[in-house]
């Protein structure tokens, strides 16, 4: 299957169908989709046939909980996924997880990107090839 990244459909959510020899996976990438790593993480899992749900976070960001509940699943603190170049994130208070995950969700360019979840697993796919860990 190929995907033209520079024709994105509109939808904040996109399914890919899967192929048969990796199986049906719940997997979920929390992207934007102009983000030249996560165009390469959808293509490293596009390439092995891995079915997965495409979330543009910037228009449709995850709840608090739902956040959090991600990076509990990466073992990441809140303070380990922002970008860091990100004009405003050195004003954050790094110390604060609960008020650093308001922050993401507000304000959704300072999260980097991509993340990916499989069920009970997930990973800052940074490099990209750091995905695949999800399904060794």
């Amino acid at each position: 299957m190929t995907i033209d990244h520079e024709d994105l459909r509109p939808a904040a959510i996109t399914r890919w169908a899967a192929c048969e020899d990796v199986g049906v996976s719940e997997v979920t990438v929390y992207d934007k989709p102009t983000c030249s790593t996560c165009q390469r993480v959808i293509g490293l899992l596009t390439e092995r046939g891995v079915a997965f749900e495409r979330v543009d976070y910037a228009r449709n960001m995850l709840s608090v909980d739902g956040l959090s509940a991600v990076l509990a699943k990466a073992g990441l603190r809140p303070r380990d996924v922002v970008r860091m170049k990100e004009p405003g994130a050195g004003d954050l208070p790094l110390a604060d997880d609960a008020a650093i995950l308001r922050e993401l969700v507000a304000r959704p360019g300072l999260l980097e990107r991509p993340l990916v979840e499989r069920g009970d697993r997930a990973v800052l796919a940074r490099p990209p090839e750091r995905v695949l860990t999800l399904f060794e």
